[in-house]
């Protein structure tokens, strides 16, 4: 089997990965939406099923992508070498043609001749520098830890206004909690007065 061989079954199934997990993405928000109904109905044991359900698929989902990352990591390496392999034998034309134009001594045979191995250089060049960045920019091992530290605070944040929206109940059970501990203060402090009597 050839490396072009190779490298279609990787892509292949680095897209059957990606499919994959938006499929357990989307029974994801399923389970949660079932969650939702649960809780509104008060049932917290189905609730908690939900809730495991929906974290289990959310994790499948990260695993798949993750997967499909390194596909796509190890598919760019296959890809660079196949590129490599292409160039190394159209090189190893232009060397031993210009071994044959040389022994003639014709010149200007030897200057198109150099012209293209020159070429046939740059473009390696060029398409190793492109499938390393493909890579680096596949396995995101160069993100900023910085960025990705505000991304992930600023979906909490998000979740959080969610959540109080959805559930403005707590509200009025942090104003009962204030209430019982001015009740609490008043108590503590008459109790005080009568000891002092």
């Amino acid at each position: 089997m050839s490396l072009d061989n190779h490298l279609f079954n990787l892509k292949f199934a680095s897209k059957e990965l990606q499919r994959n997990s938006k499929k357990c993405e989307k029974e994801e928000r399923a389970e949660k939406t079932k969650l939702t109904n649960a809780i509104k109905k008060g049932n917290m044991e189905v609730a908690q099923v939900h809730a495991e359900n929906a974290i289990r698929k959310k994790n499948e989902a990260l695993n798949y992508l993750r997967m499909s990352a390194r596909i796509d990591a190890v598919a760019a390496r296959v890809q660079t070498a196949a590129t490599q392999k292409r160039v190394t034998q159209s090189m190893s034309g232009v060397v031993k043609a210009m071994e044959s134009a040389l022994r003639s001594m014709n010149l200007e045979k030897v200057q198109n001749l150099m012209d293209r191995f020159e070429k046939d250089f740059e473009n390696l060049d060029v398409q190793s520098a492109t499938m390393e960045g493909s890579m680096t920019a596949t396995t995101t091992l160069n993100t900023p830890q910085a960025q990705v530290n505000a991304l992930i605070q600023e979906a909490a944040d998000k979740a959080g206004l969610e959540l109080n929206m959805e559930m403005p109940s707590t509200v009025s059970v942090g104003g009962k909690v204030s209430t019982s501990t001015a009740e609490n203060d008043e108590l503590t402090q008459r109790l005080a007065a009568l000891r002092q009597n």
